[in-house]
Formats: structure tokens, sequence, C-alpha cells
């Protein structure tokens, strides 16, 4: 329900498709994800072949079955570059939590022994530095706004930003007191930040 144009979203799928982009120019990707990520792909330019691929990118799929774990697994133990867009292990949803790419991974892992050569989205430093160039401010005029301790707030405390942990999805504050690293400021949810905006 937000109205905002698309040029104010970046997501882990973009930054990867521009960092494959620009790591593998001209190469054939294998993505394992929906068909939102398949479209970030083709519209940074990649060329995503599923059948006789040179990288394998890897990204949050709810459509993902055996056959498609199959491939990537085989592709992924044949020693091709291995991306994925970011390390998340669960999705909130209306319901709880699905399954999220971290947990794919480990199954990745499990099957063929390795780990994914790079991953782009929080808490690693890709995501940052495509928000840095899109938006041309430092990493200091900004913040981490999110509810993942181990992505969203190492970010931020990462990367120099303002980080701000929301309480309304994974983090539970039993999970705040034992993590050794804190955030900046803690919500109960997103919406108590508006009397401070």
């Amino acid at each position: 329900g937000l109205e905002i144009g698309r040029e104010k979203v970046l997501t882990s799928g973009e930054a990867t498709a521009a960092l494959v982009k620009e790591m593998y120019p001209g190469k054939r990707a294998f993505v394992l994800g929906n068909e939102f990520l398949i479209e970030e792909m083709r519209e940074a330019g990649v060329m995503v072949d599923m059948q006789n691929p040179e990288i394998v990118v890897a990204g949050y799929d709810t459509t993902l079955d055996y056959k498609t774990m199959t491939a990537v697994c085989d592709f992924v133990r044949a020693g091709l570059p291995y991306i994925a867009t970011h390390p998340d292990f669960n999705c909130p949803t209306e319901t709880g939590f699905a399954p999220d790419l971290g947990a794919i991974m480990a199954f990745i892992e499990a099957s063929t022994g390795r780990k994914a050569d790079r991953v782009v989205g929080k808490p690693h430093t890709g995501i940052v530095q495509a928000a840095l160039r899109r938006t041309g401010l430092s990493a200091g005029q900004m913040a981490m706004v999110g509810d993942r301790l181990y992505t969203d707030i190492e970010t931020g405390l990462k990367s120099g930003m303002l980080s701000i942990l929301v309480l309304s999805g994974e983090t539970t504050p039993q999970m705040l007191a034992e993590y050794p690293n804190k955030p900046d400021l803690v919500f109960d949810r997103l919406a108590d930040m508006i009397p401070l905006l």
C-alpha cells in the first residue's frame, strides 16, 4: 500500500544482479529464485540459462521444488561460481515464518559441501555499496531499520549507519538481551518511530 516509485526500493536481487553483471559480464546464470529475481537479473543484462549456466545465483524462491534443488546442487557441486542474494534464515509471513534463503543455502551446503562464494545482502557489504551508489549519500547519513539482529543490525553496525531494531518480526526481547552487538535504537514496531521522524 505504499505509494512510492520503484526507484526508491533497492532489493538484494537488484544489488546481486548489478554485482553479477560487473563480476561475470556475459556469463549465463542459473537462477534459483522467483519470477521477480529472474526479472531483476534480465533487466540488469544478466543472461538466465537454467540448462547450461556458467554461474549460480541463489535467491528466495517460494516456488522451489526438489527438481530445482537437485539442479542447483549439481551446478554448485560442479564448481560454478555461486552467489547468494541474502542469508536470512526465515521470512516473516502472516501466519509465522517461512524458510528463507539462509535455510536453502544450508541445504545446498549439506549436499555439496560448499558455502556461497559471495553473499550480497545484509549483513554483507554488497547491498550497502549498491545503496550508497544509488543515493549518493555516505553511510553516516543513512539508517538501517530492521527486525533481524544477524542481518539488519549487523549491517548497520558494520557499515557505520545508525542501526534501529524493531521487535515486530523475528527478534524477541530475549534474543536482543543475549545478542552481543546492540543496536543504536529499539522500537516495539515500525510505527513507534513516526513521532521521532
